[in-house]
This record gives C-alpha cells, sequence and structure tokens, in this order.
C-alpha cells in the first residue's frame, strides 16, 4: 500500500501521482464536486470555521486529526484500508481463490452497479440535510451534522475514486450523473427512495442518521467481504468514519427520550409538548417511520440480484468471515412468511435467494440494541413508557409486502382499518409543523434547546461550552 500522500491536491493512499491519468481525470471532477458542495451542501456556513475531525491515515490508532476547518476547504480524499496479504474470496461459487485486484470482466456489470448505488446514496443524504443548520439545538449538534456531511462528501469520494479507477469511459459517466441527480428531484432523482425524501426537523435527523446511517453500515460491511479487493478496503475504512454517524443517531434519539421523559413528568397533563418538548408517542412515529423506509434499501426478500451477487463473490452477509456455515449456501434454505389470499403463510426458499432478507434481519437486531438502551433512559426518568421496532412488515414500499397493509405488530389489516389507523401509526402533517415549530436555532456555546437534553460528553473531551462553530 502507497503511503498516505497529505500533501497532494486530492489526499490518497492509493499512489495516484504515478497515474497520471487517472490522476487527472479525478482532478478534473474535483471542480465539480465543489460546485455541487458548495450548490447543495450546508446552506450559509460555508465560511464558518468547524472543528471537525479529517482522515489523515488508515491506522486504527490515530486516524484522524481534529482543528478547525472550513468545509470547502476540508480535506477531501482517497483512502483504502490496508491490503491483506493473500486474501481469499470469503464466499460463493468463488470461495477460496484469491481476491481480484481488477474488476473481473464477467462481473462488471453488477459491480458496476452495487458501486453505483452505494456512492449515489453520499450526497444524497447532504442534500436532504441542507437546511438543518438553521435549526440546530446547539453547536454541539450544527457540528456533528457538519462532521456528517463532510464524511459523506468523503464516501462520495471514495466511490467515485473506484469508478474511474476501473471502469474507464462508463466510470467517468457514472461519476458525473451522481453530482447531477438531486434528492427528491422529479426529473433526476436519487437512486433509492429514502434518500428522496424529506429530513427538515433533528428529531427526523437523528432517525436519519440512527436508521439510514445503519442501513449504510450493513451495506458497506456486506461490500467489505467483496471479492473485489479494492471495494473491500474502501468499505473497511468508511466504516471506521460511519461509526460516528450511527453515534450522532444513536444517541441523539436517546437525548430526545430523556428530555421528552423529563418534560413529561413536568407537565401537568404528562405530555411533553404542553413544555414545548417532543411527545413519547410522536416519538414513536418517527421511529416507525423511520425503521420501516430504511428497510425497503434492503431490497426485496427474495432477489435475484443479491444471489448472483453472492455467488460471484462480490456481495457477502453481514460479518460474513465469523459464520461457522459453509459460505456457499447451496443446500441452506430459509422459511419466510408471505402474503397468499390475504393471510401471511410460512414459504420456503434457498438461502441465497433472501440474502436480502437475512441482511435486513441482522440491521433490526441491531437496531433493537439501541431502542433498548433508550427504553433503559425512560425508567431511569422514572417512566413505564417504552419505545419499539415495528415490524418489518409494517409500511413497506417494497418486496413481498408491498401493497399489503399491516399494523406495527406485523399483522395484515384491511384498507379501513390501515386509514383509521395510519395517524396514530405514523407522522402526521401537524407532527412535522409542531416538530418545526420548537425547533429554533441556539448558538451560544454551552447551551441547548429546551427539547433536547445535553450529551453526555463533548467531541474529543471538549468541554460543555466549547465553541464547536466560529461564525463569521
Amino acid at each position: 500500500m502507497a503511503a498516505i500522500d497529505l500533501e497532494s491536491r486530492i489526499p490518497n493512499n492509493v499512489d495516484l501521482s504515478s497515474d497520471k491519468r487517472l490522476q487527472r481525470a479525478l482532478e478534473k471532477w474535483q471542480p465539480d464536486y465543489l460546485s455541487w458542495w458548495q450548490e447543495m451542501g450546508p446552506v450559509g456556513h460555508q465560511a464558518d470555521d468547524v472543528y471537525l475531525r479529517t482522515a489523515i491515515s488508515v491506522e486504527a490508532g490515530g486516524w484522524a486529526n481534529f482543528g478547525y476547518v472550513k468545509m470547502p476547504d476540508y480535506r477531501w480524499g482517497i483512502f483504502l484500508s490496508k491490503q491483506e496479504e493473500d486474501r481469499r474470496i470469503a464466499m460463493g461459487d468463488h470461495k477460496g481463490r484469491p481476491v481480484w485486484q481488477e474488476v473481473p470482466g464477467e462481473h462488471r456489470a453488477t459491480l458496476r452497479r452495487l458501486i453505483v448505488t452505494q456512492g449515489d446514496t453520499e450526497p444524497a443524504s447532504v442534500e436532504q440535510q441542507r437546511h438543518l443548520a438553521d435549526t440546530a439545538p446547539s453547536l454541539y449538534d450544527m457540528r456533528n451534522l457538519f462532521q456528517v456531511n463532510v464524511e459523506e462528501g468523503r464516501h462520495l469520494w471514495q466511490m467515485v475514486y473506484l469508478l474511474h479507477a476501473f471502469f474507464g469511459r462508463e466510470g467517468r459517466e457514472e461519476a458525473e450523473a451522481m453530482l447531477e441527480r438531486r434528492s427528491g428531484d422529479a426529473d433526476k432523482p436519487r437512486i433509492l427512495d429514502a434518500f428522496n425524501q424529506k429530513c427538515e426537523d433533528w428529531l427526523s435527523f437523528f432517525c436519519f442518521t440512527m436508521f439510514t446511517d445503519r442501513d449504510g453500515k450493513f451495506q458497506l460491511a456486506a461490500l467489505a467481504e467483496s471479492g473485489f479487493d479494492p471495494l473491500a478496503r474502501s468499505c473497511r475504512f468508511m466504516l471506521t468514519e460511519e461509526a460516528h454517524h450511527l453515534f450522532v443517531g444513536d444517541t441523539g434519539v436517546d437525548r430526545v427520550v430523556r428530555r421528552s421523559a423529563q418534560l413529561t413528568k413536568e407537565s401537568k397533563n404528562g405530555l411533553a409538548s404542553e413544555l414545548g418538548g417532543v411527545d413519547l408517542e410522536v416519538l414513536q412515529k418517527y421511529v416507525n417511520y423511520w425503521f420501516s423506509y430504511c428497510l425497503d434499501l434492503f431490497g426485496s426478500e427474495v432477489s435475484s440480484n443479491a444471489s448472483e451477487a453472492f455467488a460471484a463473490g462480490l456481495k457477502g452477509r453481514f460479518q460474513e468471515e465469523k459464520r461457522t456455515d459453509d459460505h456457499v449456501l447451496l443446500d441452506a434454505f430459509k422459511t419466510i412468511p408471505v402474503m397468499e389470499d390475504g393471510k401471511l403463510v410460512d414459504k420456503t426458499f434457498p438461502m441465497r435467494q433472501v440474502l436480502n432478507e437475512v441482511l435486513r434481519e441482522d440491521y433490526r437486531d441491531d437496531c433493537a440494541k439501541s431502542v433498548a438502551r433508550w427504553n433503559k433512559t425512560l425508567a431511569s426518568e422514572g417512566l413505564d413508557f417504552q419505545l419499539k421496532l415495528p415490524s418489518t412488515r409494517f409500511h413497506r414500499r417494497q418486496g413481498l409486502y408491498a401493497g399489503a397493509h399491516f399494523d406495527p405488530e406485523g399483522n395484515p389489516v384491511d384498507d379501513a382499518v390501515w386509514e383509521a389507523k395510519r395517524d396514530t401509526w405514523l407522522p402526521t402533517a401537524e407532527n412535522d409543523a409542531f416538530l418545526r415549530r420548537i425547533m429554533g436555532q441556539v448558538l451560544e456555546p454551552g447551551k441547548m434547546a429546551n427539547w433536547i437534553a445535553p450529551p453526555r460528553r463533548g467531541i474529543d473531551d471538549k468541554a460543555e461550552d466549547f465553541e464547536y462553530v466560529r461564525f463569521h
């Protein structure tokens, strides 16, 4: 692996300077990226100094540097994790063979699709969140928003590098298209529907970083098992940065839970909203919405694409190499409930065909750990209320359960019941409007909006009143 070149116009550890054609192509793409950032990045704060971490290494310790940076000057770069000597493909029909350092011709189209789909999510989330600083509940939270944004930008760079380096003209065209699509645009939307949804309040942002970025964790972890080694090494380092995004979401929701519990106890009628907080029943509706929307990001329960990617050794399961089966799965099966004549009926499928569902179940279990922590917070505040994840059948737009209605427990319901209950299960326009009303911007160091509890500790162990953003 090449040494870290931090002085290059594009910081990298892929020895970019030795491939002048690739270097020129990426340096040509760079101004377009910066134009996109200025147009679609965080609104109103491009000239401010933000206390950000910047990747400077891929070592387990000391990989990041903290300091004040203006976001357009952030050192976006290309960093692959260390190459594993004699690494072998861990799964599928090529199990045990040496990993590929170049794109295998027979899998070129599938591999490009996987990279483009992952890459497209990165700028999409920046676009969804570009106005949130206007209502940041603290400088701590504003800084965390900007940290997530710049690292999503760097993750785009990672995928664009792969497209430029390994897919020729087609890859360059795909990289350009990623800067042309826009989240929610009617004519050129982002590829995945969850990345076209509005994210206009901070509860949604915390749910987004909790649930949507957690989907990203599982997708990146599955791609980190890839037999295409440059993709695997890209994703492994991306996961290092992604951990902070999950922290922002997990602890952000927890802080809302804590403050809502406190205000619930203080309120005469047991409603946090009476004192400018988020009612726990409303919080449950946002959990229902974002969790269910993110389930669709895994694709259909039965998928030939997932089967082909696994068979080819391009995408594994979560923590593939820690699993104890044969990693080939030709003789494995899985039973899942499907809808037949309005009823749920168990049906058995070859395991390779339902790998999206396997990944979705791992994701669900990981989300459940966070919900358990939030419920401990509620209990510590003396409340019996419990948050729950809805069934993976609830509110689905893709897969086996799309087109049918289910309650949050996963039971089939008819159209009449769905229409009658929907507003008790999912956020309403009134809920959205209320959140926007209570969420005003707080800019004084150490101060916090009324509807959210302070964090347990500062970023980089900074004091409570640290000036995370310096305005110009």
